[in-house]
């Protein structure tokens, strides 16, 4: 196999439109065709990783962290990321990152944290914009089914539990060809007027290349009219954080026990207890205060997440618990998630999980 076999597995999981813009996800080091010969799977890629690598004999270390976050402008070896890069390159070893478009996926981080809680009823925390578009374009009466279905098989049209769905509009569209020209319906250099259905058909952001294929594919038009527009709808099964509930209720103090426990984590950081029975539970894998509000707004009884600051403790206001079970212990378990997924797609291949543990955190 090559690399980019494996990363596009990858991608049907977390695709890379899924990521945040700050972000930096992808293939950092290496080349897509190199061919394989092990993957290693990693939370971080640090030194220890990269020989972890070389020792295993795999050549594609896939992270879920991006080792390479902002721009590199000098490869001395004088930061732990430089050195990290340059023992990659020299040992031909690539590199790629999930993060964010990871974070973002239905059955990503938080997914496996409402697995490893035992969540039930589970659904998106914060649904996220940006990634619905709407294709508009202009298609003759007798070819807009064979156009619209070819849109379908792609993935347009698809809101979530309805698929199909589309918008038509009758109207007449004219056009006349110069000498170069050579239309499918008229003749060059003459005016014509042609009776064609507006369609407007929205899809999500990643289908964008195949419905672009497909409709230059199929439309019987020379020249093919259409626009792109981003929507402000949002998608219920994409987005960060996810809420559930537990099984049954527990008490506060119980709940933090069993949060320490399973989460398996030397320290949980919480909120004043406020004598409320915990039952719908929010998380978040990594640095997670930004989403305070949203957990409250969802009515969760208890938030989960990593890296709260002193005064961000006060936004629980007696309403919510909040639990700060550090940045590594919320996505520890996302390695194993990512071997499972890759071990089904992959089942003749060696993909291994890393040994290391990447936590720069210790407790005394």
């Amino acid at each position: 196999m090559i690399i980019k076999e494996v990363t596009n597995y990858i991608e049907e999981l977390a695709p890379l439109d899924y990521a945040e813009e700050f972000d930096n996800v992808g293939l950092l080091v290496g080349s897509y065709n190199t061919k394989i010969s092990g993957i290693l799977v990693t939370l971080d890629t640090l030194e220890a990783t990269v020989e972890e690598a070389i020792t295993k004999k795999c050549n594609l270390i896939i992270s879920f962290h991006p080792i390479i976050f902002g721009g590199l402008k000098k490869l001395n070896g004088n930061s732990y990321v430089e050195r990290v890069v340059l023992k990659a390159i020299k040992n031909d070893i690539a590199i790629y990152a999930t993060h964010t478009a990871l974070d973002n996926s239905k059955n990503g981080v938080s997914a496996k944290m409402c697995e490893i809680l035992g969540l039930r009823n589970t659904k998106v925390l914060i649904p996220k914009k940006g990634i619905i578009k709407k294709l508009t374009t202009y298609v003759p009466i007798n070819d807009s089914d064979t156009l619209k279905n070819s849109l379908f098989s792609v993935g347009a049209g698809s809101i979530g539990n309805y698929d199909h769905c589309s918008f038509n509009v009758l109207g007449n569209g004219t056009y006349k060809g110069n000498e170069e020209s050579n239309p499918v319906i008229g003749e060059k250099g003459k005016l014509h007027t042609e009776k064609e259905i507006k369609i407007s058909i929205i899809y999500e952001s990643k289908y964008e290349k195949s419905i672009l294929e497909a409709l230059k594919e199929n439309h019987p038009y020379e020249e093919v009219a259409y626009e792109i527009v981003m929507t402000e709808n949002i998608h219920q099964n994409i987005g960060m954080g996810m809420i559930g509930e537990l099984s049954s209720e527990m008490e506060e103090k119980d709940f933090l026990l069993y949060l320490k426990k399973t989460m398996k984590t030397d320290c949980v950081r919480h909120s004043a207890l406020i004598n409320k029975k915990i039952k719908k539970v929010a998380v978040l894998g990594g640095s997670g205060s930004f989403a305070i509000s949203n957990a409250k707004k969802a009515g969760a009884d208890a938030y989960i997440s990593a890296d709260f600051k002193y005064h961000e403790f006060f936004k629980a206001e007696n309403s919510i618990l909040l639990a700060d079970i550090g940045h590594y212990e919320s996505e520890q378990f996302t390695k194993n998630l990512l071997v499972d997924y890759l071990t089904k797609k992959i089942s003749n291949f060696a993909v291994i999980l890393s040994e290391k543990s990447t936590n720069p955190i210790y407790y005394i």
